[in-house]
Parts: C-alpha cells; sequence; structure tokens
C-alpha cells in the first residue's frame, strides 16, 4: 500500500472527516468509527509508518506519551471506563488492518463485549523461558 492508498495518511492530511480528540505536529487522535466500546480512541503519529520498527524512537515516545495522556482524559470524561486496554497491531499475523501504525485506545467495564481470546493456562518450563529470554535479550544488545 502506498501513502497515496493510506486511509489514515489521508485522514492526518485533512482529506477526510475525523472526529479529533487530539492533534499536534506529530500525532493525530480520534474515534474510530468501528469501536469495541464508546470512547474507543486511535493514536496515529502523522507520518506514514507501516510497522513499529520504520518508526523512530521519538515519534513513538511521543505517541506513547499521547497515548498515556488520553487514557487519563477518557477515564476524566463521561465514558463509562472502568479500566483501558492499549492494543497497537503490528503485521497481518497480528491482525493489522490498517497498515499505518496506529494504537487502539479501549475504554473498558465490566460486562463488555471486547475480549481476548487465549489459553492463558499454556505454562512453558523454565528452561524454555530462559531460552528465549536469552535469545531476545542477545538481539536486543545487538540493536
Amino acid at each position: 500500500m502506498s501513502m497515496d492508498d493510506c486511509i489514515f495518511c489521508g485522514l492526518a492530511a485533512g482529506a477526510y472527516p475525523v472526529s479529533t480528540v487530539y492533534e499536534d505536529h506529530v500525532v493525530l487522535a480520534f474515534m474510530d468509527i468501528s469501536p469495541v466500546n464508546p470512547g474507543h480512541t486511535l493514536v496515529i503519529p502523522k507520518k506514514h509508518f507501516t510497522y513499529m520498527t520504520d518508526m523512530d524512537e521519538e515519534t513513538g515516545m511521543h505517541l506513547f506519551k499521547i497515548t498515556m495522556r488520553l487514557q487519563e482524559a477518557i477515564r476524566k470524561s463521561e465514558v463509562r471506563c472502568e479500566g483501558i486496554n492499549l492494543f497497537l497491531t503490528d503485521g497481518e499475523a497480528a491482525f493489522q488492518e490498517v497498515f499505518h501504525l496506529h494504537m487502539h485506545v479501549f475504554p473498558r467495564f465490566k460486562g463488555d463485549p471486547f475480549k481476548i481470546d487465549a489459553d492463558w493456562e499454556v505454562r512453558p518450563p523454565r528452561e524454555e523461558l530462559d531460552r528465549i529470554a536469552a535469545s531476545i535479550r542477545e538481539a536486543y544488545t545487538s540493536l
């Protein structure tokens, strides 16, 4: 997908209507048109990044700073909110549908319809956890 075809680039450029929650020179936060719950907000960098690995750390830090402020604003607003989920999909296997990096901020409350279906009973042996941790640690130190 080119940036010319990216709906989020179009939103950031003002080409389409958007219910803006926050905007500055780096990010745009707006209401999701298919919300999980009322108050479901998306935070996007205005510059096109497909994946997290494409984004510079400064933009990522700013995106998260604004996300933190927005979750607090959602909690203080009229929106029903007993908790918050942050959800960032990175890649098709992670359910990314719009290939412009974006953070979902979901207000949550008891009995809401949003579910994460996983087998939370899986308990790998410590040796396997240690082996995986070592592999990730090695990759991290080589960055």
